[in-house]
């Protein structure tokens, strides 16, 4: 355990075109601390249906959360965050919309020379991203074999997930912690860092791609730990 590190609920939520795979090192991180470490597995058909997913795993915790979450994770946690089991939020590269918003809206107006992700036509009500750039948007530093393997084995993204918008943000009530990938070309460090500091979050920076969640797990997990150090210990 580190030191003023309180063993904590660790809830994990992945985001769009990925799984709760790539969490792993994260976890095993967390777990050698001394964490209860769950991962949800979104459906990412719609944030509705990713909200209940996440509920329920929350709702499985004995005691205080600290709920975390990567990329459009960050729209269901903002959502999800307002149970009360919560106790603290952290948002890894993520998007955190505020009332009224969607993941839709947030990236209905990119900044100036920002990098558009490759994200192809909805196919059958669903999206993914272009195989061929999908290591250079989404994970350019991560070894080209596994980039690849991400991009082969992507899951879709429902337009629902994209759309569905907030009701009552989480971080207006609770403590929020963020990272900011400032290599990131999906989410652009700009728009991570309006949405941090809207959020009144606790903020650090890492260099590192949009998956920075696997290719920087000592620095996500050390956020991590910098919330779960905030909760009142467990008897």
């Amino acid at each position: 355990m580190n030191a003023g590190s309180a063993a904590a609920n660790v809830v994990l939520v992945h985001g769009g075109f990925a799984d709760g795979s790539g969490w792993r090192d994260v976890y095993d991180l967390l777990k050698q601390n001394g964490h209860q470490v769950s991962v949800v597995q979104n459906p990412t058909l719609s944030l509705a249906g990713d909200v209940a997913a996440t509920r329920q795993v929350i709702d499985a915790q004995d005691g205080p959360v600290v709920l975390v979450a990567h990329s459009y994770g960050g729209a269901v946690i903002t959502e999800a965050g307002t149970h009360e089991n919560v106790a603290a939020l952290v948002y890894i590269a993520a998007f955190a919309p505020d009332t009224g918003e969607s993941v839709n809206t947030l990236i209905a107006d990119p900044p100036p020379g920002a990098p558009v992700p490759p994200i192809l036509p909805p196919r059958d009500g669903f999206l993914f991203l272009d195989r061929e750039k999908f290591a250079a948007s989404f994970a350019g530093d991560l070894p080209a074999e596994q980039a690849a393997f991400m991009a082969d084995s992507q899951v879709p993204w429902g337009v629902d997930a994209l759309g569905g918008s907030i009701t009552e943000p989480a971080w207006r009530t609770k403590p929020s912690w963020y990272l900011v990938a400032t290599e990131d070309r999906m989410i652009p460090p700009p728009a991570q860092r309006a949405m941090s500091e809207r959020a009144g979050s606790t903020v650090v920076e890492a260099s590192g791609s949009h998956a920075i969640y696997v290719s920087q797990p000592a620095a996500v997990a050390a956020l991590i730990e910098q919330a779960a150090a905030t909760l009142p210990a467990q008897q």
